[in-house]
This record gives structure tokens, sequence and C-alpha cells, in this order.
């Protein structure tokens, strides 16, 4: 039964399989403290487990089409529990086309949870450039700013940023100015994971996306696979140390890839479903990706 504690931080990490630890897997060979503190281990496939507060379990990111999972429709699937690569015949990438933008803007967890009354925000910090850009339609929409955009959910700017109210796709903000060509004050993945937390305590739904590992694994982004390791792990502590009580984290991914440094493509692995909080058991019966959002709305509850 749903009650009125609930409350999610919903981190969504482009571009991560759950797989067994490997030498050509970076998340099991990368020291990471903090997961280590929670799970025992990495976040591999031997550390699946359900236990009170801490669920971890590998979901199914292919969703009955052939092919390797992409980004469009993979996280159109996530945030919507709509089968995008089923009703439209196949697995899309990059940026969503107009079929998936409706099926976003019509079936998001950000729409059906501001519909429902409850508090939803987007935390990740935009530039004014940007923004004015995407307003006027001169750059591509993603699958997440389509839904905020949809939702009515006010986007968070670089102001937001330096008042701690946001955090930029790449969690520490040096990559973010250099692909943007603004100066951002570099925080520690830590301190960006306590600002996540901040948030989520004063919201019931708060949103975050990092595509840092899938740029990685294409070898887009010069990063060192050790550091996305470092600053995901630092994140998810910063989290953890901050968030309240009855916050609950969900960590999961729309498809493999940076979990083998031996391809730069998309895998059909199955993605992790990493949940800590007092609503973890509720996702213990959770097979794929497309049951992730329906699931976490019911515990949102109805209209208040």
């Amino acid at each position: 039964m749903a009650t009125d504690y609930h409350r999610f931080l919903f981190v969504f990490v482009d571009g991560i399989g759950l797989v067994p630890a490997a030498p050509s897997n970076p998340l099991s060979e990368t020291p990471s403290a903090e997961l280590f503190a929670l799970l025992g281990g990495p976040l591999t496939i031997e550390q699946t487990q359900s236990a009170e507060g801490v669920l971890l379990k590998p979901i199914d990111a292919t969703l009955g089409v052939d092919g390797l999972p992409q980004s469009a429709t993979g996280q159109t699937a996530l945030l919507t529990g709509v089968n995008a690569p089923l009703r439209l015949g196949r697995h899309i990438t990059g940026f969503p086309g107009p079929r998936l933008r409706k099926i976003v803007e019509e079936s998001s967890i950000l729409l059906h949870a501001s519909r429902r009354g409850h508090s939803s925000t987007f935390a990740n910090a935009y530039t004014e450039q940007y923004l004015r850009r995407l307003e006027d339609g001169s750059v591509r929409r993603s699958v997440t700013t389509c839904a905020v955009q949809a939702a009515a959910v006010p986007f968070r700017t670089l102001a937001d940023l330096e008042r701690g109210r946001a955090v930029t796709w790449d969690i520490e903000g040096d990559l973010a100015a250099d692909r943007a060509g603004v100066p951002i004050e570099r925080v520690d993945s830590v301190v960006a994971g306590r600002r996540l937390a901040k948030l989520a305590n004063s919201h019931r739904l708060t949103l975050f996306e990092t595509f840092l590992p899938d740029t990685v694994g294409h070898g887009r982004t010069a990063l060192p696979a050790a550091e996305v390791v470092r600053r995901l792990d630092g994140l998810l502590g910063g989290i953890l140390g901050a968030r309240r009580a009855d916050t609950t984290v969900i960590l999961t991914s729309d498809h493999g890839n940076f979990e083998d440094n031996r391809t730069r493509t998309h895998s059909r692995a199955p993605v992790p479903l990493l949940v800590v909080g007092p609503a973890a058991r509720h996702f213990s019966e959770v097979e794929s990706i497309l049951e992730v959002t329906p699931e976490l709305l019911g515990l949102l509850g109805p209209r208040v």
C-alpha cells in the first residue's frame, strides 16, 4: 500500500550494464568505497541482493526487440513505462523523433507526478544560452528535456548551480564548462551528491540525469573510465549521507555500454536497478526498465 512517507530521488545513469566482474569491466576494476560499503562489492552482478532498505538486481533493457538497445527508445521506455521500441518496431538511437516525443509528452513520470499534485524537480543545470536555443528549436530535445517541458517543471540554471541547487550532467562541472564554453566552479562528486539529496529532501520526486558513462563508453569524452566510477561512487556517497530517512534513491540505466571496455557500442546486457531506502522492497518484482516508473508512481500515490 502506498503511504505518504515516500519521496524519491531518481538517478538516471545513461549507458551502464550490470554484468560480472572482469578485467574488461571498469565498474569492478576501480575502487568504489561507497558501493563496497553499501553492497559488499562493486556495481556488478555478483552483488545482486534484496535486503531491508537495499535492492540490487539486473533488469532487462531489450524489451523483446531485436538489436542493441538505444537511448531514444530506452529512455522513453524507462521514464514512461511505455514499450517504445516495441511500439516503433525497433530501437532508436540519439534524440527522440515526433512519435517518441508524443509518448514522452503524454506519459512521462514528471507529468504524472505533477498532475497528481506532487512536487517534482529536475536537478540538472543548464546555461541560459542552451535554454534559449531549446525554446527557439535550434537544438534537438532529449527525452528528459521533453519530459521537463511537458510537465512544466522549471529548468535549473547556472545561477541555481552557484547556489548549490543544481548539479551538472558530468557531476563535477569541469566537462560541462568545457562543453558549454562558460566558467563553472568545479565541485567534488560528494558535494554534488549532497546537493541532490538536499533537493530531494524538499520534493516528492527529484530526477537527475548523467550521460557521462555513455559518452566515455563511446569514446566521445576523453576521461578515464576509472574517473567515471570515482564520480559515480562519490555522488552516491554524498546522496546517502545527506538524504532524509523517508527518501528512496533509485539508480538505473537505459542500456549497457560502459561495463565493457572492449567495445564502444551498446550492449544487450541487463542494467542495474539499485534502490536504497524505505521503498526498496517494493521494487523487488521489477524485471525490466518498463516497470520502474509505474512502480514509483504507484508509491507516490494518487492526487494530493
